[in-house]
């Protein structure tokens, strides 16, 4: 599946990895429809965009919407939104503990439900779930279960799609230098050692569109 002339939707676009997807998807060729809550940012990367808090269905059916009229059609549906909390489970807030399952966990699967009747066939669902769904972390439990969750979505999800000739990714890169861990919505970063660049990744994940892979474990970037 070649991106050039694809209908690209791309959650969390003004994000670190968001922005490297975009411009990756746009250097292949695709039509990109792009999406994330802060429309000053938004701007910045150019292209066609919508300002979108996705944390409601209704919020997601817009998203798609607005993707299916830019594009003429749906082909590839990529999230990349996500937020991340440290600390641990005997200090995290509720409220923290809220946000990372409404933003990691439900998003992506509110996206891919309003997605499903408009991706066509051979076209792909791409949630990006990362090396801790593989394995969780002490002072990460809540963000690494919210991340476990969409890997374990993904999974099923597959299965039900493949009828309609949808291919559903899961990407587990590992820590990559998006600076989403210098925007925690509660606690501190550990000291981390150097991640993968986002262009990296944005690469990885648009070669795996192309190449037909169905999954994208971390040992794969």
């Amino acid at each position: 599946m070649l991106l050039s002339g694809q209908s690209v939707l791309l959650a969390g676009a003004s994000g670190g990895l968001g922005t490297a997807l975009a411009a990756e998807f746009e250097r292949r060729g695709a039509t990109v429809t792009s999406v994330a809550r802060n429309q000053e940012r938004l701007a910045a990367l150019g292209g066609h965009s919508v300002a979108l808090d996705l944390r409601t269905p209704d919020a997601c059916q817009l998203a798609v919407a607005a993707a299916v009229d830019h594009g003429g059609k749906l082909d590839v549906v990529v999230n990349a939104v996500g937020v991340v909390a440290f600390g641990t489970v005997a200090d995290l807030s509720s409220d923290a503990m809220e946000e990372l399952f409404l933003t990691n966990t439900f998003i992506p699967i509110m996206l891919a439900t309003a997605a499903l009747p408009h991706v066509q066939e051979g076209g792909a669902i791409v949630n990006i779930s990362g090396v801790i769904a593989e394995q969780n972390l002490p002072g990460m439990a809540a963000y690494g279960a919210s991340k476990a969750a969409v890997k374990s979505f993904d999974e099923a999800l597959a299965r039900e799609a493949r009828r309609s000739k949808i291919r559903v990714i899961d990407a587990r890169p590992p820590h990559t230098e998006t600076g989403l861990a210098d925007r925690p919505i509660e606690g501190m970063s550990p000291k981390m050692p150097e991640g993968l660049t986002p262009a990296h990744v944005a690469s990885v994940i648009c070669d795996a569109l192309e190449s037909g892979a169905k999954d994208l474990p971390s040992s794969a970037f």
